[in-house]
Protein backbone atom coordinates (compact mmCIF):
# COMPACT_ATOMS: atom_id res chain seq x y z
CA UNK A 1 0.00 0.00 0.00
CA UNK A 2 2.70 2.50 1.02
CA UNK A 3 4.76 1.47 -2.03
CA UNK A 4 1.78 2.17 -4.32
CA UNK A 5 1.32 5.62 -2.79
CA UNK A 6 5.04 6.32 -3.21
CA UNK A 7 4.92 5.22 -6.85
CA UNK A 8 1.85 7.36 -7.46
CA UNK A 9 3.43 10.42 -5.85
CA UNK A 10 6.66 9.81 -7.78
CA UNK A 11 4.79 9.57 -11.09
CA UNK A 12 2.87 12.78 -10.33
CA UNK A 13 6.05 14.66 -9.41
CA UNK A 14 7.90 13.40 -12.51
CA UNK A 15 4.97 14.38 -14.75
CA UNK A 16 4.74 17.84 -13.22
CA UNK A 17 8.48 18.46 -13.51
CA UNK A 18 8.51 17.13 -17.07
CA UNK A 19 5.66 19.38 -18.18
CA UNK A 20 7.37 22.38 -16.54
CA UNK A 21 10.63 21.59 -18.35
CA UNK A 22 8.75 21.23 -21.65
CA UNK A 23 7.09 24.63 -21.19
CA UNK A 24 10.48 26.15 -20.30
CA UNK A 25 11.97 24.70 -23.49
CA UNK A 26 9.09 26.15 -25.50
CA UNK A 27 9.79 29.65 -24.13
CA UNK A 28 13.48 29.62 -25.11
CA UNK A 29 14.22 30.56 -28.72
CA UNK A 30 15.64 27.91 -31.02
CA UNK A 31 19.43 28.10 -31.26
CA UNK A 32 20.49 29.64 -34.57
CA UNK A 33 23.69 30.52 -36.44
CA UNK A 34 23.70 33.25 -39.10
CA UNK A 35 26.28 32.99 -41.87
CA UNK A 36 26.95 35.29 -44.82
CA UNK A 37 28.45 34.73 -48.26
CA UNK A 38 28.87 37.11 -51.18
CA UNK A 39 25.40 36.25 -52.52
CA UNK A 40 23.26 35.09 -49.56
CA UNK A 41 22.61 34.78 -45.84
CA UNK A 42 22.26 31.32 -44.31
CA UNK A 43 20.41 30.84 -41.02
CA UNK A 44 20.89 27.41 -39.44
CA UNK A 45 18.32 26.54 -36.76
CA UNK A 46 18.26 23.47 -34.54
CA UNK A 47 15.08 21.61 -35.53
CA UNK A 48 15.04 18.32 -33.63
CA UNK A 49 12.25 15.84 -34.16
CA UNK A 50 10.11 17.68 -36.72
CA UNK A 51 8.90 17.08 -40.24
CA UNK A 52 9.04 19.71 -42.96
CA UNK A 53 5.23 19.78 -42.99
CA UNK A 54 5.27 20.81 -39.30
CA UNK A 55 7.33 23.96 -39.90
CA UNK A 56 6.53 27.50 -40.83
CA UNK A 57 9.25 29.83 -42.07
CA UNK A 58 8.51 33.49 -42.73
CA UNK A 59 10.49 36.63 -43.48
CA UNK A 60 9.30 39.92 -42.00
CA UNK A 61 11.04 43.29 -41.68
CA UNK A 62 14.55 41.86 -42.08
CA UNK A 63 13.95 38.92 -39.73
CA UNK A 64 13.68 35.18 -40.45
CA UNK A 65 11.03 33.56 -38.21
CA UNK A 66 10.68 29.80 -37.66
CA UNK A 67 7.83 27.96 -35.93
CA UNK A 68 8.11 24.21 -35.30
CA UNK A 69 5.25 22.01 -34.12
CA UNK A 70 6.47 18.55 -33.27
CA UNK A 71 4.59 15.56 -31.97
CA UNK A 72 5.36 12.69 -29.65
CA UNK A 73 4.89 9.34 -31.34
CA UNK A 74 3.11 6.65 -29.37
CA UNK A 75 5.55 3.96 -28.30
CA UNK A 76 3.92 0.52 -28.12
CA UNK A 77 4.17 -0.96 -24.63
CA UNK A 78 5.36 2.28 -22.97
CA UNK A 79 3.63 4.93 -20.87
CA UNK A 80 4.71 8.57 -20.61
CA UNK A 81 6.54 9.14 -17.33
CA UNK A 82 8.44 12.35 -17.98
CA UNK A 83 7.10 14.62 -20.78
CA UNK A 84 10.13 16.93 -20.90
CA UNK A 85 10.39 17.90 -24.58
CA UNK A 86 8.64 21.03 -25.77
CA UNK A 87 6.23 20.55 -28.65
CA UNK A 88 5.89 24.10 -30.04
CA UNK A 89 9.24 25.78 -30.64
CA UNK A 90 9.99 29.20 -32.11
CA UNK A 91 13.09 31.00 -33.24
CA UNK A 92 14.17 34.00 -35.23
CA UNK A 93 17.26 35.77 -36.45
CA UNK A 94 17.65 39.39 -37.57
CA UNK A 95 19.63 40.00 -40.73
CA UNK A 96 22.06 42.94 -40.61
CA UNK A 97 20.37 46.34 -41.02
CA UNK A 98 22.14 46.96 -44.32
CA UNK A 99 20.98 43.61 -45.77
CA UNK A 100 18.89 43.74 -48.92
CA UNK A 101 17.45 40.33 -49.77
CA UNK A 102 14.81 38.58 -51.88
CA UNK A 103 12.69 36.39 -49.58
CA UNK A 104 10.64 35.12 -52.55
CA UNK A 105 13.75 33.22 -53.67
CA UNK A 106 14.58 32.04 -50.15
CA UNK A 107 14.84 28.30 -49.53
CA UNK A 108 14.37 26.31 -46.34
CA UNK A 109 15.72 22.76 -46.15
CA UNK A 110 15.32 20.35 -43.26
CA UNK A 111 18.57 18.39 -43.09
CA UNK A 112 19.04 14.78 -41.99
CA UNK A 113 21.06 16.00 -38.97
CA UNK A 114 18.02 17.79 -37.48
CA UNK A 115 18.91 21.30 -38.59
CA UNK A 116 16.88 23.69 -40.73
CA UNK A 117 18.88 25.69 -43.28
CA UNK A 118 17.19 28.90 -44.44
CA UNK A 119 19.04 30.53 -47.36
CA UNK A 120 18.02 34.09 -48.24
CA UNK A 121 19.68 35.47 -51.40
CA UNK A 122 21.03 39.01 -51.50
CA UNK A 123 19.78 41.54 -54.08
CA UNK A 124 20.25 45.19 -54.97
CA UNK A 125 19.30 47.62 -52.21
CA UNK A 126 15.62 48.42 -51.61
CA UNK A 127 13.94 45.27 -52.98
CA UNK A 128 13.29 43.15 -49.89
CA UNK A 129 9.77 42.50 -48.53
CA UNK A 130 7.87 40.03 -46.32
CA UNK A 131 7.21 36.44 -47.49
CA UNK A 132 6.44 32.87 -46.49
CA UNK A 133 9.14 30.32 -47.34
CA UNK A 134 8.34 26.73 -48.38
CA UNK A 135 10.20 24.07 -46.38
CA UNK A 136 11.76 21.10 -48.16
CA UNK A 137 12.90 17.91 -46.47
CA UNK A 138 16.38 16.77 -47.46
CA UNK A 139 15.76 13.05 -46.99
CA UNK A 140 12.26 12.66 -48.46
CA UNK A 141 12.60 15.33 -51.13
CA UNK A 142 9.07 16.45 -50.27
CA UNK A 143 8.02 20.03 -50.67
CA UNK A 144 5.70 21.57 -48.15
CA UNK A 145 3.46 24.48 -48.99
CA UNK A 146 3.81 27.40 -46.59
CA UNK A 147 1.01 27.55 -44.07
CA UNK A 148 -1.69 30.17 -44.57
CA UNK A 149 -1.21 33.24 -42.42
CA UNK A 150 -3.60 33.07 -39.47
CA UNK A 151 -3.26 36.71 -38.54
Amino acid sequence: MIREIGDSVGDAVAGTIGRALGRTQEKRPLPVDLLESDDAYLAIFDAPGVLSSDMRVTFEDGTVFVRLDRFRNFQEGFEMVFPGRGLALDGHVDLPEEASVDPDDATATLKDDGTLHVRVPKVEAGTDHDADVAVESEDAGEDSEPAADDE
